[in-house]
């Protein structure tokens, strides 16, 4: 459809105005709603929710890590769900932009350990209003608490296309779609999948939907359940395929033990990993998972050793249980014991070279065994959704209707943690809006 517009100079100009509606309000669909009324198109938003940007607002701890600090080209990396697909979205909507954007609203932003970016004001409602803010300068009619049913198409010559959205209420025409509806981790916040059955309606092949960023469970429960709430900062991390006896994965920082096993940043970015890896589920029924933990990466075994031989020399007349407290945290110190296999009550002036040799070994690989991902409503994010080789990486098109676009989580692509899944969601949401 076209309208006439008037130029304020009195010339007078054909306008081409698509009719967009964005189903969904969350990062992506927000991006996609501003970005396409931006290029002076008609759009709807339809939530299904009585509120935007739900699961936005729990993101970082209800503070919202925004996005990365790093060189755009570096987010691929941190992408091991189809990061190259994302090369197009990514060179046209950047970390640096949407840092911009939200200047341009009045949110300055801050960074932070690892390359984290956070609003100076450490509240992820901040960061939603600058996004609600935007839509109304912009006047995007955005309709709550109503859910797209279907999505309409005529067959054209041959090609599918696009007409328009069906609601429990109402038909709504349009020219483009952009299905933002996210994934199905957090249901709470109204990702419940809905947007995987739209698009397989119309002939779209979803990649089965696994948990993403999610903590792990592991056999090792008694312990885990005694360590239950310590947190451990940087310490290192290996997943191991004991079958292969390979390193799948690495990484330093912080995690936490929980009463089924553990969590915390390392981890979650490891699931991200080990989700995609070949006969995951085989190789942890036959406990061929090992998650290694070095307690103490900074040292190695001769600075270790000296550093327990100086904590021995000031508690030599005390029993080794007594020893360790400079150390170790306090959670920790039985069940490195039991581990070492050395008396807890031996006197620390009477441990032998090789039992010495055994604690910093236990010190050096704590290992868990691990047993399952935990479910998905405890996901950050989904793994797997709309099959990245039906869609435009330039445009986000479908392949197979004309004017249907996708944003965001509902795409088979999944990062680690540190602000990188929103980036995929503005990235791809402007790239849709855009086209």
């Amino acid at each position: 459809m076209s309208r006439k517009e008037t130029s304020p100079i009195g010339h007078r100009k054909e306008l081409v105005v698509n009719k967009v509606v964005v189903i969904g309000g969350g990062p992506a669909g927000m991006m996609a709603a501003i970005t396409a009324k931006e290029n002076r198109n008609d759009v709807v938003l339809i939530e299904k929710n009585n509120q935007l940007g739900k699961k936005l607002l729990i993101t970082g701890k209800g503070r919202c890590n925004i996005t990365s600090s790093l060189d755009i080209e570096e987010f691929i990396k941190n992408t091991p769900g189809n990061g190259m697909f994302l090369y197009s979205a990514y060179q046209q909507y950047t970390n640096k932009d949407i840092i911009q954007f939200l200047k341009k609203q009045g949110l300055d932003v801050k960074e932070e350990r690892g390359n984290r970016i956070f609003p100076v004001t450490d509240k992820s409602i901040d960061v939603l209003k600058c996004f609600t803010k935007r839509m109304k300068e912009l006047n995007i009619d955005i309709i709550y608490n109503t859910k797209v049913t279907e999505i309409l198409v005529e067959n054209i010559d041959g090609s599918t296309k696009v007409t328009g959205v069906k609601t429990e209420k109402k038909i709504w025409k349009a020219d483009k779609v952009i299905l933002a509806t996210g994934g199905k981790s957090y249901p709470l916040t109204g990702s419940t999948g809905d947007g995987y059955l739209l698009a397989e309606k119309l002939g779209h092949h979803i990649v089965p939907i696994k948990p993403s960023l999610v903590p792990l469970e592991a056999y090792n429960i008694s312990e885990c359940k005694e360590l239950q709430g310590l947190s451990l900062r940087n310490i290192q991390i290996k997943l191991i395929d004991k079958e292969k006896n390979k390193c799948i994965y690495e990484d330093f920082g912080e995690m936490l033990f929980t009463h089924f096993g553990v969590s915390g940043p390392t981890i979650l970015s490891a699931s991200a990993h080990l989700v995609r890896y070949k006969h995951i589920n085989e190789l942890l029924e036959n406990k061929n998972i090992i998650l290694k933990i070095d307690l103490k990466p900074a040292l190695n075994d001769k600075k270790l050793n000296d550093r327990i031989l100086r904590d021995f020399n000031e508690t030599k007349n005390k029993q080794f249980k007594n020893s360790l407290d400079k150390l170790l945290p306090q959670k920790l110190i039985p069940i490195i014991i039991k581990r070492s296999k050395i008396d807890p009550n031996k006197k620390v002036n009477e441990i032998t070279k090789k039992e010495r040799e055994e604690l910093i070994k236990t010190i050096k690989n704590f290992d868990l065994i691990i047993k399952k991902f935990r479910p998905i409503e405890d996901a950050i994010i989904t793994s797997g959704g709309i099959n990245i080789k039906e869609i435009n990486p330039k445009t986000m098109e479908s392949k197979k209707v004309q004017g249907l676009y996708f944003a965001g989580e509902i795409i088979d692509v999944d990062s680690y943690t540190g602000g990188f899944n929103l980036q995929i969601a503005y990235s791809t949401g402007y790239t849709a809006g855009v086209n």
